[in-house]
């Protein structure tokens, strides 16, 4: 259970989570009292929080951490759908989906979530049009996002699929150093390979291609993309 000094941080984090930010002061009052002990966890790496099976009901926000979204094929590859950090959301209430069905929720390190339950934040939605807009335009933008992804990584060879992957990741997580995005999360060949839907072999080799030819940097677990490379490659 997380002590009071811990709740207190979660609430003062909230603005920062892109959805709420900059709501007017009255919404988010409103729903920092939605934060509570009972519907805040603390999360181990490589926890499971959703399965198809077991999906989840309500919103779920990550206040510390990353967290893995997926789904298996009938062979029982797996292929990232997204990956979120903190500020990150997922799941649905009556109103709106966020595109999480049929997915697995899976920690990729110690984190901390939080939910809020359909049955609290409806009356929010359907009280303040704003915070409607807000999650309208999510939506929307994870549309776009997985359209993209999607289109990418079914019409690239396996060197354009992991090339793309690394680049999206780079932009994401990434931290620029001498011309290079260096990737922020601990990322094995078999973590990647299960992110595209290949093999950790196949994926050891075009790493080692890549990396021969300067487009990446690699060291154990750490990858770095060479920014001007990359994009020439991938325009």
């Amino acid at each position: 259970m997380l002590h009071d000094e811990a709740m207190e941080n979660i609430t003062s984090f909230l603005p920062q989570i892109k959805i709420f930010e900059s709501l007017p002061a009255e919404i988010m009052r409103e729903i920092e009292q939605l934060v509570t002990r009972s519907n805040t966890y603390k999360l181990p790496k490589n926890y499971i929080l959703q399965t198809p099976d077991d999906e989840r009901n309500g919103l779920f926000f990550v206040i510390a951490g990353k967290l893995r979204l997926y789904k298996t094929n009938s062979a029982g590859k797996q292929h990232t759908v997204c990956i979120l950090s903190e500020g990150g959301m997922f799941g649905e209430v009556e109103t709106f989906s966020l595109g999480n069905r049929g997915t697995y929720v899976e920690t990729m390190e110690d984190s901390i979530v939080f939910s809020i339950p359909t049955e609290q934040f409806e009356p929010l939605l359907r009280k303040y049009s704003e915070l409607s807009l807000r999650f309208l335009s999510e939506i929307s933008k994870r549309l776009r996002d997985q359209e993209e992804l999607v289109e990418k990584l079914v019409f690239r060879d396996l060197r354009g699929k992991v090339l793309y992957f690394l680049n999206r990741l780079s932009k994401k997580f990434g931290i620029e150093e001498n011309g290079y995005r260096k990737i922020d999360i601990p990322l094995t060949h078999q973590e990647l390979a299960n992110m595209i839907g290949a093999t950790r072999e196949a994926v050891s080799l075009t790493l080692q291609e890549l990396s021969n030819e300067g487009i990446i940097v690699t060291s154990r677990r750490m990858v770095m993309i060479h920014i001007e490379k990359a994009m020439k490659e991938l325009a």
